[in-house]
């Protein structure tokens, strides 16, 4: 095992909060280590000063990039959080049919990992319009910061083992067998759903119009108390009128210190 020293610790950690807003404290060093251990040996370094000096002279991105999925746990599943998905299907969207008049209706699933979310997502507004979803604009944004997961996702297939605990009728309707025990999404789900790289500390969002639902789960986890609300009051000015924050289930916010009106636990809305 190579160490790292407190000061390349500092060093490696003001680099990840100033770029990724993750805050890893000092009882993370040992768990750093450990994850990019193989990393350093792969690369031949024997020390971390000269590993860090790698990533920021790497003008492809790639090296950061690996550093911070090695220091991230893009671990998600179907059906993760089931609470949020009915909320949505018996609630938000009797309410956005209704009233989203133009029928463009947009979700974010930022943070999107390796892609159930956001499929779920897709599977949900199926369901729900029927055989209205063809007079309705209502693909997906996903995004995420690493690329290797976005790979994955945008390829959508999934080991059967995962889908166990879906509904019958989903797996019937929203996968196709793929052989050696793994079922892909269906492509009109598949579709539905548009995967970039994003980095939600980016100073300013790229996005034309506001989003009626943002998902946002098991994100902030790894953010302080300034970063997790600076990031929501953003997506509150990117949400409509009306529009819903979904964050997860073990995450807060301090509701003192938002505009955001409390719904349930992790569900929030705009008014």
């Amino acid at each position: 095992m190579i160490s790292i020293t407190d000061k390349e610790f500092k060093q490696l950690s003001d680099f990840i909060k100033a770029n990724y807003g993750i805050n890893l404290k000092g009882e993370k060093k040992v768990i750093i280590e450990g994850r990019l251990f193989q990393v350093l040996q792969q690369l031949n370094f024997d020390n971390y000063t000269d590993y860090f000096r790698y990533v920021l002279e790497d003008k492809t991105d790639r090296a950061a990039s690996t550093l911070v999925e090695k220091i991230t746990t893009n671990h998600t599943y179907f059906m993760r959080e089931m609470e949020h998905f009915r909320f949505l299907q018996n609630n938000v969207l009797p309410y956005l049919s209704q009233t989203v008049h133009n029928r463009d209706l947009r979700i974010w699933s930022a943070g999107c990992s390796t892609g159930e979310e956001p499929y779920m997502l897709a599977m949900v507004l199926d369901e729900f319009f029927g055989t209205q979803k063809m007079y309705w604009d209502a693909k997906i944004l996903a995004t995420d910061l690493s690329p290797k997961v976005l790979e994955t996702a945008a390829k959508g297939v999934y080991p059967n083992t995962g889908l166990a605990a879906m509904p019958k009728i989903w797996r019937q309707l929203y996968f196709k067998a793929k052989g050696e025990g793994h079922s892909e999404i269906a492509a009109r789900i598949k579709n539905e759903v548009i995967f970039r790289r994003f980095n939600l500390m980016e100073r300013t969002f790229p996005f034309k119009k506001r989003f009626h639902v943002i998902f946002c789960r098991n994100v902030m986890i790894y953010f302080d108390q300034e970063t997790k609300m600076e990031l929501v009051n953003k997506f509150y000015n990117l949400l409509e009128p009306g529009g819903y924050l979904f964050i997860g289930q073990s995450e807060t916010i301090d509701r003192e210190a938002c505009q955001f009106k409390y719904v349930m636990p992790s569900v929030y809305r705009k008014e």
